[in-house]
């Protein structure tokens, strides 16, 4: 009997060594982002307060890029033709793991720390979806795992993506283009939120374009027979739109912002130009939607008899969810334990509340329970899907700001700017740090998260949703 049960003993022995072996470095890693969280603190706020949109990301690139060479990064820059897009590497061969941050910021949304809203430059831009504590937290993960490179306990390679202009151009996608992904194993991702939770829910795709209308100016009094008016066009385009949304599935989701409509109110307008945004469960949905507002454009130009062009800015596919890899990330989180807060900053998070009409309850401190991947998810959109169409990824959600907290405002600023915010951004690098361990030291993981990759992709055949040439990172748009 005994001789029977020694191979079942022997294994059980081993398996139990490599899961101490395992806590033991994750345990270590922990400790190494947080012997950063003073130097992360300062390069989050700093970015914070550079407050810089879409492909302007100059100094938080060169803030994120200055830390990583300051821990011994290699570095790359111009990444995709995009001169804010960089990667940051340590290590040499397989697996290759990457991690992603973002460090753009959105017009409008200037904020001091307070719980009011108070800008710190009216009119200037704010990080209203956290990014500021995204790229910080993802180099600080980085930088915790080159630390176990470097003292021999892990092989392999670590790669922090810089990837800028998320919120507008979707600065991934040129990355993509450019192969910067091709030859990596699995990436990590998070993001900012009103929960800790792990990311299993699959976003929307859409796609972006600009439509100009060109006609004839003339005096909108003297002689308006003369004119062709291309504010007309914009107006018919806006209205087919709105009467298309009633034929629409429940999951579209249509958005315009009209640009220009001309310039003064005695001149038929020679000029306009809407920016228009269609988004919808999946790839699949999103271009049959396209292909009608495409024709509504034409139609509105014809009745107007004035000119039209149609400009794509870009296109993004909705998250490939990977189950396998989310499952690991969901037990790291509970042996972590939720966030803690002072009651200085429950205070805080009562009055952001208060002053955004909500429920005065606080941050709910505690871990969200892994959710059922739904077949069509709510929400927005973000150009990690198209990362997901070429390599695993697995997603995080850690608390940043109250529960009940508008994104894309002013009271996420604000709590990105104080410790609120700082202290979602040391937990989403410990969370993800300790998914790194497992992904570095279980070849059988990665091999099960990529065969489940490979599945649900099955045949589709990837192309990034962009124009010809290079990004637009001077584009008037």
């Amino acid at each position: 009997m005994i001789t029977r049960l020694l191979p079942t003993l022997l294994l059980l022995t081993f398996l139990c060594t490599c899961v101490r072996a395992q806590s033991k470095l994750k345990a270590e890693v922990r400790a190494g982002v947080a012997a950063q969280y003073e130097q992360l603190t300062d390069l989050s706020d700093r970015i914070w307060s550079y407050e810089e949109i879409a492909f302007q990301e100059a100094q938080s690139a060169e803030a994120l890029k200055a830390y990583a060479r300051a821990n011994g990064f290699r570095i790359e820059e111009n990444i995709g033709e995009i001169p804010t897009a960089f990667t940051a590497e340590f290590g040499s061969g397989k697996p290759v793991i990457g991690i992603l941050g973002e460090f753009d910021a959105l017009p409008g949304l200037s904020q001091e720390t307070v719980p009011r809203k108070q800008p710190r430059n009216e009119g200037g831009a704010g990080h209203g979806c956290g990014h500021n504590l995204f790229g910080t937290a993802s180099l600080g993960a980085a930088t915790a795992i080159k630390e176990m490179i470097e003292a021999g306990k892990l092989k392999g390679t670590i790669r922090f993506y810089g990837t800028p202009a998320e919120e507008k151009y979707f600065g991934k996608l040129w990355m993509v283009r450019a192969g910067a992904f091709d030859d990596v194993d699995v990436v990590m991702d998070w993001h900012p939120s009103a929960q800790t939770k792990v990311g299993v829910q699959t976003g929307l795709a859409l796609v972006d374009f600009v439509v100009e209308f060109r006609g004839q100016a003339a005096h909108a009094a003297s002689d308006p027979w003369n004119g062709r008016d291309a504010s007309d066009a914009l107006e018919l385009y806006a209205a087919g739109i709105n009467y298309y949304r009633e034929h629409v599935k429940p999951s579209v989701r249509i958005h315009y912002d009209i640009q220009q409509a001309g310039e003064v109110v005695n001149v038929v307008p020679d000029y306009s130009r809407i920016w228009t945004r269609v988004r919808d469960g999946n790839n699949e949905g999103v271009q049959v939607v396209y292909k009608q507002i495409q024709r509504i454009a034409e139609g509105a130009a014809m009745m107007a008899n004035v000119d039209y062009e149609l400009t794509l800015i870009s296109g993004i596919h909705e998250v490939l969810v990977n189950r396998t890899g989310a499952e690991v990330l969901q037990r790291n989180l509970e042996a972590m334990g939720p966030i803690s807060y002072t009651e200085e900053e429950q205070a805080f998070a009562r009055q952001i509340q208060a002053a955004v009409n909500k429920p005065e309850i606080g941050i709910e401190s505690k871990i969200e329970p892994l959710e059922e991947t739904l077949s069509v998810a709510a929400g927005g959109s973000t150009d990690v899907g198209d990362v997901s169409y070429v390599v695993p990824v697995i997603r995080l959600r850690a608390t940043t700001a109250p529960s009940g907290t508008p994104w894309h405002s002013w009271a996420v600023v604000a709590c990105g700017g104080m410790s609120i915010g700082h202290k979602g951004m040391r937990y989403s690098a410990e969370a993800m740090a300790m998914t790194m361990i497992d992904l570095f030291t279980d070849a059988k993981l990665r091999e099960s998260i990529k065969a489940e990759f490979k599945e649900d992709i099955g045949d589709y055949e990837y192309k990034p949703m962009v124009p010809a040439g290079p990004p637009p990172v001077d584009s008037k748009f």
